[in-house]
C-alpha cells in the first residue's frame, strides 16, 4: 500500500461473537435495512414529485433522507454480512467506508444545524422568511454543509492512511470506525487521537451551540404568541426536528465518549447501532407520520398511481 502498511485487508468481527444470535440480528437488521431504504427514497420522491413541498424546509428534509438512505448504504449490507459468513474488507474498501461514514456524519451535523436556523427564520422573523430562506440561500447552506462534511471526511481519513498496520486486521466492530482502526496501528496514534477527538467536538460543540441558540429564540416567540394556532403549527413545526437532534446527537455522542475511554470499545459497538441503524431507519417515520403536508402529498401520489 502506499503507506507502507503490511495489511492489505481487514476481517469485521461484527456485533457479535455469540453463535445463537447470528441469524435472528441477520433478520432484524435485514428488516432495519429494508424498512430504512424504502422509508428514505418514498420520502425523497414524495418531495420531489409534489410541488406544494417545494419549501425550505422540505428542501432540508429531502437531503437530510438522502444523506440517511446512503449513510444506510455503506453500513448495513457489510454488517449483514459479518453475521453468515467471515466479512473480509481490502484495506482500500476499508478507507473508503471510513470516508463516506465520516463524510455522511459531519454533513447531517451541518444539515441539522441549517434546519434549526430555517425554523427559527419561520417562527421567528416570518416576514423575512421568503427573502432571506430563498433557494438560492438554502443550496448555499447545503452545499456548505456537504464542502464541511467532505473537509472532516478528509481530515479523518488522511490521518488514518498515515499510519502502519502491521500484523492485526481484525477489526473489533462492524465497519470500519475510527478508534477501532487506531487500535490495530503499529505507529504512534496519539496525533490522531488527538486531532479526531477535537474535530469532532469542534463540530459538535458548535453544531450544538448554534442549534440551542435557535431554540431558546423560538421559545421565547413562542412564549409571546397569543393565538393558539400559531402555537399549534410552530410545535408541529419544531416537534420532528428536535426529536432528531435528539436520537442522533444523543446517540452520537454517547458512542463517541464510550469508545474513545478504555476498554468500553465492545459497549460502543453497540451503542453505535442507534446512530448507524436506527436513526436513519426514524428519521422518514419522524417527518412523515406527524406531518400533514406529506401525508396529504402521499394521498395524492397514491390517486395518481390508482388511476
Amino acid at each position: 500500500m502506499a503507506n507502507g502498511s503490511a495489511v492489505t485487508e481487514f476481517i469485521l468481527a461484527g456485533l457479535t461473537d455469540q453463535p445463537q444470535l447470528q441469524l435472528p440480528f441477520f433478520f432484524l437488521f435485514l428488516l432495519n435495512y429494508l424498512v430504512t431504504a424504502v422509508g428514505n427514497f418514498s420520502l425523497i420522491n414524495l418531495i420531489g414529485l409534489n410541488p406544494h413541498l417545494h419549501t425550505p424546509m422540505y428542501f432540508f428534509i429531502f437531503n437530510l433522507s438522502f444523506i440517511d438512505l446512503c449513510h444506510s448504504l455503506i453500513i448495513t449490507p457489510k454488517m449483514l454480512m459479518s453475521f453468515v459468513a467471515k466479512n473480509i474488507i481490502s484495506f482500500a474498501g476499508c478507507m473508503a467506508q471510513l470516508f463516506f461514514f465520516c463524510f455522511f456524519v459531519h454533513t447531517e451535523c451541518y444539515v441539522l444545524t441549517a434546519m434549526a436556523y430555517d425554523r427559527y427564520m419561520a417562527i421567528c422573523r416570518p416576514l423575512t422568511y421568503t427573502t432571506t430562506m430563498s433557494p438560492q440561500v438554502c443550496s448555499l447552506l447545503m452545499l456548505g454543509s456537504y464542502m464541511l462534511g467532505f473537509a472532516g471526511a478528509m481530515v479523518h481519513t488522511g490521518g488514518m492512511l498515515r499510519l502502519s498496520f502491521c500484523d492485526l486486521n481484525v477489526i473489533n466492530h462492524y465497519m470500519c470506525d475510527i478508534f477501532p482502526l487506531l487500535q490495530l496501528s503499529c505507529s504512534s496514534t496519539h496525533v490522531n487521537e488527538l486531532v479526531d477527538s477535537v474535530l469532532v467536538s469542534t463540530v459538535v460543540i458548535v453544531s450544538s451551540v448554534i442549534i440551542f441558540i435557535s431554540y431558546a429564540l423560538i421559545l421565547s416567540n413562542i412564549l409571546h404568541m397569543s393565538s393558539s394556532q400559531g402555537l399549534s403549527k410552530a410545535f408541529s413545526t419544531c416537534g420532528s426536528h428536535i426529536a432528531t437532534v435528539a436520537l442522533f446527537y444523543g446517540s452520537g455522542m454517547f458512542t463517541h465518549l464510550k469508545t474513545s475511554s478504555n476498554g468500553s470499545m465492545s459497549q460502543g459497538r453497540f451503542f453505535s447501532v442507534f446512530y448507524t441503524n436506527v436513526v436513519p431507519m426514524l428519521n422518514p417515520l419522524i417527518y412523515s407520520l406527524r406531518n400533514k403536508d406529506v401525508k396529504l402529498a402521499l394521498k395524492k401520489t397514491l390517486a395518481k398511481i390508482a388511476s
